[in-house]
């Protein structure tokens, strides 16, 4: 549950730091004191969309942090993202931190524990630990889209929902390839026999991975053969074998000096430069011989390799290429022909259709099931509700309308469908519901749906709009039933409402000494709770009568 909220200069807060409790909490005060600012605060923290707007006027940034008691799945969430602080999951109190920082220029940053996140992260760990039921949630039931999301979420279907969306999309894309194949036959024809043609022309002369580099090599060596014969001979005569050579001369120097340094020791550092040179003169010579024995014209090997390097060059030139690409060229076109051959087969083609079509029917049949148990369900327990919420007679249907063929979201549509009062027949609730019935009807919706959530806390941000009388009291008697098992939180205009919470915060908006418009909260003890639901019962003037009135409301 949520257990510490602290915001630092948002929108109209300056600074603020709650400490929140089990049950039923709730929050009012006067229209604009800034009480859906404190949901849409928390809202930030869980992942929602920021931009500069909500830093407020003159400061740098805006700061908010939310403190939550969690649970196991929790912790292993964070296990596996590696977001549980110095030790990995929660601490010995089971405390997870979620942080957002959002600056001047809209820029934001999340950070779970202190260890920086995504948004989508900071969304997905929201999403367990904290449900938003929205001011206009009502008007969402208006549309197709939200009913169907709402329902197979209250039904925790949402998983097979997922899994029925992506058989659809196989399905639709292996349509979409045996399409393509039929009205491009003509044309996927002539690309085949292209890639034919080139890769019978690759495969008969079946270029290899280095060869041309290799090959190029061995042109220069062979067409260079008589230079280089010459020029190590020469090389050789010049070190050893001819009369005067440079090994022969030095050694009669050295032994020279090797008699002079016995007669003057310091020579000995001239020798000492001199007998390596002559060992290594005498290592180039044997390398040089070793080389030229290797050497020898060879005038039909020259000709076999430039005939080689001539028809790489051709073909190189004529599929417009460079002759070291031609095996990376000869292997991309035969996977390609590989390619076009499957595509061209439309037998597989058909047969992979209709795999991906069986797929996706035992998948969307098996939703179908499901949805058609939890229908009966949501019905039964919704239709209960109003009753209870002033609609006495109403009666409340999950309808699943049949798409032909199916969907991406399964073989059928959810309508909700509602009758106002007894003798009516049900029709979609977009079409009968007023506004009044429209937010009970929401309202029912939320609480059942929270039931049946896992989501350990529930906000309500004025979902109470367009109810009043005795309404209103079914409506704080509904969520603070809900509080006995969670914690609820909600934003309330209505004094029946209030009356019911466990705890009770007043936002309060005034002017500081600068003339800025500031919020705040104040938690209210019981004797400050008498005179805000007396405020709430009578407006701005609270008589006598209205604080019994809101004493008794208390009270009972």
């Amino acid at each position: 549950m949520l257990r510490h909220l602290s915001i630092r200069d948002f929108v109209i807060v300056a600074a603020l730091d709650l400490e929140f409790d089990r049950g039923f909490t709730v929050f009012s005060g006067e229209t604009g004191a800034g009480k859906s600012i404190l949901i849409d605060a928390l809202a930030l923290t869980l992942g929602a969309r920021a931009d500069a707007d909500v830093v407020r006027t003159g400061a740098a940034r805006a700061d908010l942090t939310a403190e939550f008691h969690a649970g196991g799945d929790v912790a292993r969430w964070l296990d596996d993202h590696a977001l549980g602080g110095e030790h990995t999951g929660l601490d010995d109190e089971g405390r997870v931190l979620l942080r957002r920082v959002v600056d001047a220029s809209g820029r934001s940053r999340a950070f779970i524990n202190g260890t920086p996140a995504t948004l989508a992260q900071l969304r997905e760990v929201g999403e367990m630990l904290v449900d938003i039921h929205g001011q206009h949630a009502h008007q969402l039931l208006m549309r197709p889209d939200a009913q169907r999301a709402l329902f197979d979420t209250h039904a925790g279907l949402t998983a097979i929902a997922g899994g029925v969306a992506r058989a659809h999309r196989a399905w639709r894309d292996a349509a979409q390839a045996l399409e393509h194949a039929s009205t491009r036959d003509r044309e996927l024809q002539l690309e085949r026999e292209r890639l034919a043609w080139q890769l019978a022309e690759l495969d008969k002369l079946a270029p290899q991975p280095g060869e041309w580099e290799e090959i190029s090599a061995e042109h220069r060596r062979l067409a260079h053969s008589a230079n280089l014969i010459e020029g190590v001979r020469g090389a050789l005569d010049a070190l050893s074998e001819a009369d005067g050579a440079m090994i022969g001369l030095l050694g009669s120097i050295i032994s020279k000096l090797r008699d002079l340094a016995e007669i003057d020791p310091a020579l000995g550092d001239a020798l000492a430069a001199l007998e390596p040179a002559e060992i290594q003169l005498r290592e180039g010579a044997y390398s040089l011989s070793h080389y030229a024995q290797r050497l020898e014209l060879d005038p039909d090997r020259l000709a076999q390799v430039e005939q080689r390097l001539d028809a790489l060059h051709s073909l190189a030139r004529k599929f417009r290429l460079q002759p070291e690409t031609l095996p990376q060229e000869h292997e991309a076109r035969r996977t390609q022909l590989a390619a076009l051959d499957a595509a061209a087969d439309l037998d597989a083609l058909t047969a992979a259709v209709e795999k991906a079509r069986q797929a996706y029917m035992t998948e969307a049949k098996q939703l179908s099931k499901a949805r058609a148990k939890a229908a009966k369900a949501l019905g039964a327990a919704v239709t209960t509700g109003m009753q209870e919420l002033s609609m006495a007679g109403g009666s409340f249907e999950v309808a699943l309308v049949p798409v032909a063929e199916g969907g991406a979201h399964g073989l059928e549509q959810i309508e909700f469908r509602v009758a106002g009062h007894a003798g009516v027949p049900l029709r979609p609730l977009a079409k009968v519901a007023s506004g009044g019935e429209l937010a009970r009807i929401s309202l029912a919706l939320a609480v059942i749906a929270s039931t049946a959530s896992p989501t350990p806390t529930l906000i309500f941000d004025e979902v109470d709009t367009g109810i009043g009388g005795g309404v209103a009291e079914v409506v704080g008697r509904l969520l603070h039933q809900l509080g006995r098992d969670r914690q609820v939180l909600c934003v309330t205009h209505l004094p029946q409402v209030a009356a019911r919470g466990d705890h009770h915060f007043q936002v309060v908006k005034a002017a500081d000494h600068g003339g800025a418009t500031l919020s705040t909260v104040v938690a209210l003890d019981h004797a400050s709770r008498i005179e805000e639901v007396a405020r709430m019962l009578g407006g701005l003037e609270i008589t006598a009568t209205t604080r019994r009135h809101a004493k008794e409301m208390l009270a009972a």
